[in-house]
């Protein structure tokens, strides 16, 4: 039975609502024009008038004549302050908002997202690390009062030790615990930079750092990520020309390529940074997960022209939100002052947890067991990816692998979306926004057939 044309035109508007909604279509973006849509839907002319008549109604889109319809812009709740630059678009927050879509059973999976599954997560320690707890009387101790502004003690002490085993040599002094790496780098970027001053980061880079670098009202410098680290020539060119306080990278299990930083490319690297004089801040959330032992420039350098970022987010206990910077005790000092500003301190149940786990062992059995999962579900997933034609730019290592589509991703997300599935297209790991064909995929969420097939036939109604 045919589909009545009034319900026609309201899916396709519901359809455009959703991918507005999670900003998959951010604001200024062009609809496509109405004869476009009608062929793409296989309907006439008059239904996608009434479709985008309703979203007009609704306020997400404004008709433009002779122009075309168009994602309108949220209203302002106060003007922005002058001296302050505009933040970047919000549809980075595009993966944000569906990775709590999934959480409530909107979309039918997540290739895109930035997490392991839940079930793969899901240990007994968590549960008797808090039973010691309790037992131990300690409970009291670390609920009710203000924890320590740097942090536990104990947590320290204990990362102290496990740092050690990377060959990481900190003292607890030298360790401030944040909530998640998110805080660490918002903490770093309003302490050692001031609104205008520039900062490097890597294209392809991590676009909710982007956010959060651009909101501190930093200049970002791009700077390409090959397979052995930052281009060095780039490096050094933007290390001449504009001064830059911070370069941002991830060493180890690179997001969103999965490749790790050369130990001479780090050598010749920390050579810049102490010639010109920026800090490195170097992001090793996904270390753990690495199968073989790889460079850590917080090792080569002793810490001195560098702060390490690391936490517990990714790989154990993600709800408690267990971060931590390690650095000088000079620039930890100034870290903890900014943390006391922006919150106090941090919640001292979970980072006694977390010492829990780390002193008898949890965080080494947890990371063993989940490199051992990842090893089939990347080859389940490359081998999907090749058979329905699609290509990885750089080995698959660690959770994530940058895939070039050959189509545009932008396009493929929304249609993916619409589908119920939640893409990373590339646009978000571009420091500039550009378009492209590349999107990142978890190895973990990417093992299913059906969605490589939708993919597939999706990216042929793109022309692929």
């Amino acid at each position: 039975m045919q589909t009545p044309a009034s319900t026609r035109h309201a899916r396709i508007a519901a359809s455009y609502a959703r991918q507005i909604e999670a900003q998959l279509l951010p604001p200024g973006s062009r609809l496509p024009s109405v004869r476009a849509c009608a062929r793409t839907h296989g309907v006439n002319p008059q239904t996608v008038v009434a479709a985008y008549d309703l979203l007009q109604a609704r306020g997400l889109v404004e008709s433009r004549p002779k122009r075309g319809f168009f994602v309108r812009a949220p209203r302002a709740a106060a003007p922005a302050a002058p001296t302050r630059p505009p933040a970047p678009p919000t549809d980075t927050t595009a993966l944000v908002r569906g990775m709590f879509a999934q959480m409530h059973g909107a979309l039918r999976g997540m290739p895109g997202a930035g997490t392991l599954p839940e079930e793969w997560l899901r240990t007994p320690a968590l549960a008797q690390a808090l039973r010691r707890l309790l037992r131990s009387g300690e409970l009291d101790a670390v609920s009710l009062g203000y924890g320590h502004p740097q942090g536990d003690p104990v947590l320290r002490q204990a990362l102290a030790r496990h740092l050690a085993e990377a060959d990481v040599r900190v003292v607890p002094q030298q360790l401030l615990s944040v909530l998640g790496a998110t805080q660490a780098l918002d903490l770093i970027a309003r302490t050692f930079a001031r609104p205008g001053d520039a900062v490097m980061v890597e294209s392809p880079g991590w676009a909710a750092q982007f956010a959060q670098l651009a909101q501190a009202g930093l200049q970002l410098l791009p700077v390409p990520r090959g397979a052995d680290g930052p281009d060095l020539d780039r490096v050094a060119h933007w290390a001449r020309s504009r001064a830059p306080r911070l370069l941002v990278i991830v060493s180890r299990l690179h997001n969103p390529t999965g490749a790790s930083l050369h130990a001479h490319h780090a050598h010749r690297l920390l050579q810049l940074a102490r010639t010109h004089g920026f800090v490195i801040v170097e992001d090793d959330v996904y270390g753990a997960l690495c199968d073989a032992p790889s460079t850590l420039l917080a090792t080569m350098d002793g810490l001195e022209q560098t702060l390490y970022i690391g936490g517990f987010s990714k790989l154990l206990v993600p709800g408690w939100r267990v971060g931590f910077v390690a650095g000088s005790t000079e620039r930890i000092e100034r870290l903890t002052d900014a943390k006391l500003l922006a919150g106090l301190t941090s919640p001292a149940l979970g980072e006694r947890g977390c010492a829990e786990l780390l002193g008898d062992g949890t965080l080494r059995r947890v990371a063993a067991s989940l490199r051992a999962r990842l090893a089939p579900a990347r080859r389940q997933a490359v081998e999907l990816a090749l058979q329905h034609g699609c290509r990885l730019d750089a080995p698959a290592q660690g959770m994530f692998g940058w895939l070039d589509t050959g189509v545009d991703a932008d396009a493929l997300a929304r249609r993916m979306f619409d589908r119920g599935w939640l893409l990373a297209p590339g646009r978000l790991f571009d420091p500039l926004g550009g378009p492209s064909t590349r999107m990142r995929i978890n190895f973990a969420h990417a093992r299913d057939a059906g969605f490589w097939g939708q993919l597939a036939a999706a990216r042929a109604e793109l022309g692929a």
